[in-house]
């Protein structure tokens, strides 16, 4: 049984004062029945780890290089060495404002890997590829081309976005969620074997909140939830966690 996830990216939003909403997540879920991440931005990750200690953090970009002449960016260790148990990859912000491949998506994966952190690897398609009917074909190539070969149920977890519903209060239908997430289930069986393949915890993101979270987490394949809007708020995404706890 692969156990469901909440992941909250706060994106380039908070400060100290926002603190405060994880001491509420923390204090509305003393024992979660599904288990839980935030992603803060990098400037609040130590103060989050001391202000919430039983809410799992993650950073949402590293490096692939584990030092250097690099300013402005963030190591792998850095963000371990802050609080960090995991790190959002690839996600479509990334890639589109910043440019990312593939294969930068990859090697920073195996560098998160490196210090033990959880790379939470994201992939999805723009809506004029979906309305061109390559959403399959490309998630598939960004699956195949973004996840190292050492992938497994414990140091990786997918997040399908796509592109179109981030932020939009678009969302697709339960069909096309179905059919995504079956599809992806299938390509890592088939390149990583059963056991590996069914461990990899898929998760669906864009435009979740409470009103549809019970009906996408009823989907087949989905396993939790990668949030953003939605994850600034305790009172925002209480409802949520508590819509993957009774999936």
């Amino acid at each position: 049984m692969r156990r469901k996830l909440a992941a909250g990216n706060w994106k380039m939003n908070g400060t100290g004062e926002n603190l405060a909403e994880l001491s509420a997540l923390a204090k509305a879920h003393p024992e979660p029945g599904a288990d839980l991440l935030i992603c803060p931005p990098a400037t609040l990750l130590s103060r989050a780890a001391a202000a919430a200690p039983s809410i799992p953090l993650g950073g949402q970009d590293c490096h692939a290089s584990a030092s250097g002449a690099h300013t402005g960016d963030i190591s792998a260790e850095m963000l371990k060495d802050a609080g960090a148990s995991a790190v959002i990859l690839g996600h479509s912000e990334r890639r589109t404002d910043h440019g990312e491949a593939d294969a930068e998506v990859r090697s920073k994966s195996e560098a998160a890997w490196q210090q033990g952190l959880t790379a939470v690897i994201c992939i999805g398609e723009t809506l004029a590829e979906r309305e061109a009917g390559d959403a399959l074909t490309v998630a598939g190539t960004q699956l195949a081309g973004s996840t190292p070969d050492a992938a497994t149920g414990a140091n990786t977890v997918i997040a399908y976005e796509p592109v179109w519903a981030i932020g939009t209060g678009r969302v697709p239908t339960v069909e096309q969620i179905g059919e995504m997430h079956d599809f992806l289930r299938a390509e890592l069986v088939s390149r990583f074997g059963e056991a590996t393949g069914n461990a990899i915890r898929l998760l669906y993101g864009g435009s979740v909140k409470a009103s549809n979270a019970a009906e996408i987490f009823a989907v087949n394949n989905v396993d939790g939830a990668l949030v953003g809007g939605a994850s600034l708020k305790a009172a925002d995404f209480t409802p949520i966690i508590t819509a993957l706890e009774n999936a």
